[in-house]
């Protein structure tokens, strides 16, 4: 069954798929994604080929001219996940924007729910990797915990699934973004904390997570990193005080704990330049948060 044809309306749905090296995969993953959207209504499907080097390309060529509905766009060279997905928002003409990995690892037959559920008025839902069938490499579970953790610490509420790559959101709301998103894999994190930030209505739907096909594209250690910095930079833009609150509560105990040393621990009180040290970066950082959450407000007016 085919999706209905639109020549000259906007489908319902844009379905981007960022591929990289996925040659035995990428071909089942169109044909699921058919099957499980037949009766989603008009969408469309956007695979991103962000500059394979297998025989990614080839086979990508082949199925745009024996799917409808089906457009592929080419990267001359790998930019990252993230890059492949925001040629994809800015290519897409859906009022809301599904985004899939190629790999076979989400349950793409739960788009349809999803979608759903986006359309009863929330701005964002997602497929958060929480229930019973999940299937994680040990090595990426313990800095998930921290990252977990410190982007619901931002957000000021609890995130199940900081990073998860199935999801539906609304295309406008995702354009107002795309100059923050990073291109590589913390595209979703960064998505994420800017929609909590800002306060927008965003629902997880537990689904399962299976073994991908082929090779993993993520370097655990390095793209932690990543994510620690990308969260921090996107926590400093739309939540300042929030990202700088431990540091100006860790440098005021310290300068509280010296300055009493200061006066108790010696023969005769002296202020000591530790001390004085120690007040004016937490002074410093107190007036930086306070400026920054400041230019935050007023940007967002």
């Amino acid at each position: 069954m085919t999706p209905p044809e639109m020549p000259n309306a906007s489908p319902l749905l844009s379905v981007v798929v960022p591929a990289y090296n996925e040659e035995g995969a990428i071909l089942p993953t169109i044909q699921s994604l058919r099957e499980y959207l037949a009766d989603a209504g008009a969408y469309e499907m956007l695979v991103v080929n962000d500059g394979s080097t297998d025989g990614t390309r080839e086979i990508l060529e082949q199925a745009e001219k024996d799917v409808p509905g089906l457009t592929v766009v080419h990267h001359s060279r790998n930019g990252g996940y993230g890059s492949a997905l925001k040629t994809g928002v800015r290519r897409a003409r859906g009022k809301y924007i599904v985004i899939t990995d190629a790999d076979g690892t989400y349950p793409n037959e739960r788009i349809p729910e999803l979608v759903a559920k986006c359309a009863e008025g929330w701005d964002m839902v997602v497929g958060a990797r929480t229930g019973d069938d999940v299937t994680y490499p040990l090595i990426r579970k313990i800095p998930k915990l921290f990252l977990k953790a410190y982007a619901s610490w931002i957000a000021r509420m609890p995130i199940p699934d900081i990073n998860s790559g199935l999801r539906v959101f609304r295309r406008d709301l995702a354009e107002g973004y795309l100059h923050i998103l990073p291109g590589g894999f913390s595209f979703t994190t960064t998505i994420t904390l800017a929609m909590l930030t800002n306060y927008r209505k965003v629902l997880y739907v537990p689904i399962a997570y299976h073994p991908r096909i082929g090779k993993s594209k993520i370097k655990p250690i390095r793209d932690t990193l990543n994510f620690v910095q990308l969260i921090a930079r996107t926590g400093m833009y739309f939540a300042p005080i929030r990202v700088l609150l431990p540091v100006i509560a860790l440098s005021a105990l310290a300068t509280t704990v010296s300055l009493g040393y200061d006066i108790f621990g010696y023969d005769e009180p002296n202020v000591t330049d530790k001390t004085v040290t120690l007040f004016m970066l937490t002074m410093n950082s107190g007036m930086f948060a306070l400026l920054a959450d400041m230019i935050d407000k007023r940007s967002r007016g």
